[in-house]
């Protein structure tokens, strides 16, 4: 090998070194609560994006959907019990103050995201794309509205 395909050979493995030290600050909190959180919601948005997809692009697939929505059906009710005390925002959380400081309000969002979680895999059950249609939209609206308070972007 010439020298200079060392060098860059090594300059690579140099970048690639920093950028990984750039990432994320490591969760060493016992129990890892926001590793866990994160790692919940990741879950439930593995399912939930491809019927997205599907509604918006590929169109409606009762079966495949249907199977999605049961994936989403075991994961939506996991990320809330990694919430716990205001000690569980720390970097890196994006979870605002407010979920702890408006304990209430976090509450009803949660609990109006449940309902609409439930709705929304009765439909795909059914498999009536008009109601999933409907029932996909209330979910992701119940998302949005949430993020919008109780997390930074």
């Amino acid at each position: 090998m010439q020298v200079s395909s060392l060098l860059r050979l090594g300059l690579g493995a140099v970048a690639v070194c920093l950028v990984a030290a750039c990432g994320e600050p490591a969760d060493n909190f016992p129990g890892q609560p926001v590793t866990h959180r994160r790692q919940a919601f990741r879950d439930i948005m593995k399912s939930f994006e491809p019927m997205g997809v599907m509604l918006r692009q590929d169109g409606y697939q009762a079966e495949r959907f249907a199977e999605l929505a049961e994936k989403y059906n075991t994961a939506f009710e996991t990320p809330w019990a990694y919430f716990g005390g205001p000690d569980t925002r720390y970097p890196p959380s994006t979870a605002r103050a407010e979920i702890w400081t408006d304990a209430a309000q976090f509450e009803q969002r949660k609990q109006a995201f449940l309902a609409a979680s439930r709705t929304f895999v009765e439909a795909a059950r059914a498999r009536d794309d008009t109601r999933v249609a409907q029932a996909y939209l209330a979910v992701h609206e119940q998302c949005e509205q949430c993020h919008k308070t109780f997390k930074d972007k």
